[in-house]
């Protein structure tokens, strides 16, 4: 995934819910409406996530050290989990607290009757920019994957935290628009707190799944199966490799994948030569999926009768355990 169309549709955002902040604030004030606060809130909540994924896109490019040999790339996660919670508590549980007092206190907006409307016109419009060029942004990536799936197998937290963001403070405000609209029409403050009540659930609900996805990015995904098909197919397509005795993969970030693989290779005479074949893999496997950035290849002698015994296949102790002259090469 692209990071500066991410960071292109974190800054649309950030600028379009700031604003919008500022005009639900004063409609607030002016009003009373307990949507009009669960709103601002909620912008305000949008605003600070914003901040969030840019510091956390920031912090990822850090170098490695020897405490962290991989890098920080994973830490784009922990915002976008961070994100998440901060959601739910502020947005959503906010939103439901507001509710529950309004819906007990209810009454009517008694003043500046078309201001409420009036804002959330207009921050519909703003919302719609932000939503847009997080869809246009996410296109430019998610190749022929439904929105549901972009969302749930994107590796780069950032857009799908967004997209989730945008549509639901669309959905948001058109609750909000129903909520004040029905108070205004009704007298009925009901309504206002009915709306706010909707707010909350939508957004306690999206809070949620952010959360569901960014955890499973934090424990650690592997490559798509079509990914790792390329990877089969780079390693194997050669005359170095006889065949992958077994192989795992491991997104250490959103744009760096790691593959360790043992590998079973025909008996070279030479160690130069075991050497030249491991670097001629490790090219193919780059050229193929260019995410794969980190490469360990351990080069073994395949043994059918070892395979059928119930082992892997490996001839030899050491090389089966990874120890000793297992012949490990870093592509790093």
């Amino acid at each position: 995934m692209s990071a500066g169309g991410g960071t292109k549709a974190i800054v649309a955002a950030l600028l379009a819910n700031v604003g919008i902040a500022v005009t639900k604030f004063i409609a607030f004030l002016l009003t009373g409406s307990s949507s009009m606060l669960a709103e601002s809130i909620h912008s305000v909540a949008d605003s600070g996530n914003q901040g969030l994924l840019l510091l956390g896109g920031r912090r990822a490019k850090r170098r490695a050290t020897p405490q962290h040999p991989f890098g920080y790339g994973r830490e784009r996660y922990v915002y976008a989990f961070i994100v998440s919670i901060v959601l739910f508590s502020v947005g959503g549980l906010f939103a439901l607290y507001e509710a529950y007092h309004k819906w007990h206190d209810p009454h009517p907006i008694e003043s500046w009757h078309w201001v409420p409307v009036t804002v959330l016109v207009a921050a519909i419009a703003m919302e719609s920019f932000s939503f847009r060029t997080a869809i246009v942004e996410s296109n430019h990536v998610r190749g022929k994957a439904s929105w549901t799936q972009f969302v749930r197998r994107a590796k780069a937290p950032e857009l799908p935290v967004v997209l989730l963001e945008d549509l639901g403070a669309l959905v948001g405000l058109v609750l909000a628009l129903i909520g004040v609209g029905m108070t205004l029409i009704t007298g009925n403050g009901l309504w206002d707190a009915a709306g706010t009540a909707a707010i909350g659930v939508l957004l306690v609900t999206i809070a949620v799944v952010l959360a569901v996805e960014t955890k499973s990015l934090l424990l650690g995904e592997g490559a798509e199966a079509d990914d790792v098909a390329r990877i089969e197919r780079a390693i194997t397509e050669g005359p170095e490799v006889e065949r992958i005795i077994h192989m795992k993969t491991l997104y250490l970030g959103p744009e760096e994948l790691m593959v360790a693989a043992k590998i079973g290779v025909p008996a070279w005479e030479t160690a130069a030569e075991l050497a030249d074949g491991i670097d001629a893999v490790e090219a193919r496997i780059r050229a193929a999926l260019p995410v794969a950035r980190v490469i360990y290849l351990e080069p073994d002698i395949y043994s059918a009768a070892r395979a059928r015994a119930g082992g892997d296949g490996a001839a030899g102790s050491a090389a089966a355990s990874g120890t000793g002259a297992s012949g490990e090469r870093s592509g790093n």
